[in-house]
């Protein structure tokens, strides 16, 4: 009884989701790259807010907030598509190959690309209708910005 009286009081609590965009979809995009091998560690995190705040222009502290938005949609949606065709849909050739980079920095920030990330980054870019070579130019960029 208890249980589900506090389950009651903390749904009534919590914001609705925002309707994802863009960028949420390329946040929620990156989260599930680095949550697909079974482990989110905070180098994975910190990297989201990086990339984050460096592609939208936020602060620390938006890009933090942003992030758990994203995790939240990540959650709640059960297939990578709807992400994917969200960008694929508002964003021209540079800016899905943009994303694609900054999945691949998502991938690379625990310093061991794991295979279970590595099909999502697969997956992703054919939902993304982006080539193999897109996928090489991405990494080669991702590993520099990585340094």
């Amino acid at each position: 009884m208890l249980g589900k009286l506090l389950k009651t009081f903390r749904a009534s609590h919590e914001a609705p989701l925002p309707q994802p965009d863009t960028q949420l979809a390329l946040g929620a995009l990156m989260v599930r790259v680095a949550k697909s091998d079974h482990t989110y560690l905070l180098s994975e995190i910190q990297q989201i807010d990086r990339v984050l705040a460096r592609l939208f222009n936020l602060n620390p502290v938006a890009a933090a907030k942003m992030r758990a938005t994203c995790e939240k949609l990540d959650a709640s949606a059960p297939h990578t598509d709807a992400f994917a065709a969200l960008i694929r849909e508002g964003l021209d050739q540079v800016h899905r190959l943009a994303a694609l980079e900054a999945l691949c920095e998502v991938m690379l920030a625990d310093g061991t690309p794991h295979v279970e990330e590595i099909e999502e980054i697969h997956e992703t870019r054919l939902l993304l209708g982006l080539t193999e070579e897109d996928l090489r130019e991405a990494l080669i960029r991702a590993r520099a910005a990585q340094g």
